[in-house]
C-alpha cells in the first residue's frame, strides 16, 4: 500500500506541472521514468515493488485492457478513402515488414535468440504510441492529413499485433517446454474466443445504449461507465472462458464504435482516462524496476538493436507502404520519424517478463526496454520542435501547391490525451 501511496504522490506532483512541459523540452513519461529510477529498489529504496508482485502485473493487464479499448474506440473506420488512406498503408504494409524487417536484423545482430524469439521482440516493438508524441499529433501547424495517418495508426496497431504476439508467445514458450503444438493450439482458441467475446459485449452494448437512451433511463455519466464496465466485461470475460482477454478488449472498442457512431468516443471517456492514469502509473514502475536490471546486461548490439528498430526499422517500412501516396520527402522522413515506441511495448514485454515460460526473457527484456527508454527520451524531446520545423516547412511550400497530398482536408479521430 505504501508502493502505491508514493506512485499516486508521483503522478499528482508531476501531473502539475503539465502545462509548463509543454514549452520545455520535456515529457511526462519521462518525468515519470527518471522518478521512477531514482525511488525504485537500484537508487534510493523508496519504492519496493517487484516483478513478482501482483500488483505490477495486474496494473499491466489492466491498463493495456483499458488502452486497448479506448484507442479501438476513438479510432473511427468510417471515416473516408481519403482519411483512412495514409494510415491504412502504414497499418497494412508498413507494420507486417517492421515486424519482418525487425525479425531479422534483431536475429543477425543478436545471434543468441531464435528467430522465432527475434520475432518476438520485433512484434513487441512494432506498435507505436502517439501519446508520446502528443506535441505532433495536436499541433495545428501539422496538416490534418498527417496528423491523422499518426494518430490513427498508432490507435490500431497495438490491437492487431496482440493476435502475432500470442502466437509467436505460444511458439517461445513451446520451443522451451517442448510442446509448440499443442501451444499454438490453445493460442489460436485464445484468439478466437478473445475476437467472439468483444464482439458479443460490443453488440449487447451497441443494442442497449440506443434503447435505454431512447426512454431516458440514463445519463452522460452513466454511459461512460457503461463503456468502462464494458470494456472491462470483455476482457476479463474473455479471460474467464479461455479466451484473450486484450484481443476482446480490442474488438469491442472497435465494434462498438462501428456501431454507435462518434457518440461512442465520448462513452469511452472514463475507459481512456483509466487506461491513461495506469500508463502514468507503468511509466513509474518500468523506471523503479525495468531500466537498471535491462542496462546492466546491455551490449554494443544491444543498442545497436534499438537504434536500428528506431531509425531504420520504421522509416524503410514507412517509406515502402507509402510508395505512390504522392507525398513529398520531408513527409514520408517525418511519418518515418515519429513513430514512438511507449506503452504497448512497455506492456508487451512486462508480460514476457511475468510469464515464466520464456527463457530468454532477459536477454527479449533488455533491448525492448532500451528501446523504449531511447525513445522515450528522443522521439520526446524531438516532438515540438521538429513538428514546428515540418509546420514552417509546410507553410512554405503547401500553399504554393494545392495540388500536394498533404494539402487534403480529412476527418480527424480525436487524439488520446498526453501523459
Amino acid at each position: 500500500m505504501a508502493d502505491l501511496a508514493v506512485i499516486g504522490i508521483v503522478l499528482a506532483l508531476i501531473s502539475l506541472f503539465r502545462q509548463r512541459m509543454r514549452s520545455l523540452p520535456i515529457t511526462g513519461p519521462i518525468l515519470f521514468v527518471a522518478t521512477g529510477l531514482i525511488l525504485g529498489p537500484d537508487v534510493l529504496g523508496v519504492l519496493k515493488l517487484d516483478l513478482d508482485d501482483e500488483f505490477v502485473v495486474t496494473l499491466a493487464e489492466l491498463t493495456l485492457a483499458m488502452v486497448l479499448f479506448s484507442d479501438a474506440a476513438r479510432i473511427d473506420t468510417k471515416c473516408g478513402r481519403k482519411s483512412f488512406a495514409l494510415p491504412g498503408r502504414m497499418l497494412s504494409i508498413g507494420l507486417p515488414l517492421t515486424i519482418a524487417l525487425g525479425t531479422v536484423v534483431t536475429r543477425l545482430l543478436l545471434s543468441e535468440l531464435t528467430w522465432a524469439e527475434a520475432a518476438l521482440v520485433a512484434t513487441i516493438l512494432a506498435p507505436t504510441d502517439a501519446a508520446l508524441g502528443e506535441a505532433v499529433v495536436s499541433n495545428p501547424a501539422v496538416p490534418s492529413r498527417i496528423r491523422q495517418a499518426l494518430n490513427v495508426e498508432s490507435g490500431l496497431n497495438d490491437g492487431l499485433v496482440v493476435p502475432v504476439f500470442t502466437l509467436l508467445l505460444a511458439v517461445v514458450a513451446g520451443s522451451e517446454l517442448e510442446g509448440t503444438g499443442s501451444l499454438v493450439g490453445e493460442a489460436v482458441s485464445e484468439i478466437v474466443l478473445g475476437l467472439l467475446v468483444g464482439v458479443v459485449v460490443a453488440w449487447a452494448m451497441s443494442w442497449l445504449v440506443p434503447e435505454v437512451k431512447r426512454r431516458e433511463w440514463i445519463d452522460e455519466e452513466g454511459f461512460r461507465l457503461v463503456a468502462f464496465g464494458c470494456g472491462l466485461a470483455a476482457f476479463a470475460g474473455a479471460e474467464v472462458i479461455g479466451g484473450n482477454g486484450f484481443l476482446a478488449a480490442f474488438t469491442c472498442g472497435m465494434a462498438a464504435r462501428y456501431r454507435l457512431g462518434p457518440s461512442m468516443t465520448k462513452h469511452s471517456e472514463l475507459a481512456e482516462d483509466a487506461g491513461q492514469v495506469g500508463a502514468s502509473a507503468t511509466f513509474v514502475v518500468f523506471g523503479a524496476l525495468l531500466v537498471v536490471p535491462a542496462l546492466d546486461a546491455v551490449t554494443p548490439l544491444v543498442v545497436v538493436c534499438a537504434l536500428g528498430a528506431l531509425t531504420l526499422g520504421r522509416m524503410m517500412p514507412v517509406a515502402i507502404s507509402l510508395i505512390g501516396a504522392g507525398l513529398m520527402r520531408p513527409t514520408i522522413g517525418f511519418l518515418g520519424w515519429f513513430g514512438p515506441r511507449g506503452l504497448a511495448s512497455m506492456l508487451f514485454g512486462l508480460l514476457i517478463v511475468t510469464d515464466g515460460h520464456v527463457d530468454e526473457a532477459d536477454a527479449l527484456f533488455s533491448v525492448v526496454v532500451v528501446t523504449i527508454l531511447l525513445s522515450v527520451v528522443l522521439h520526446g524531446t524531438t516532438a515540438a520542435p521538429w513538428a514546428k520545423r515540418y509546420g514552417d516547412w509546410f507553410a512554405e511550400h503547401g500553399p504554393m501547391d494545392e495540388d500536394m497530398p498533404e494539402m487534403e482536408q480529412v476527418l480527424e479521430s480525436p487524439v488520446r490525451w498526453e501523459i
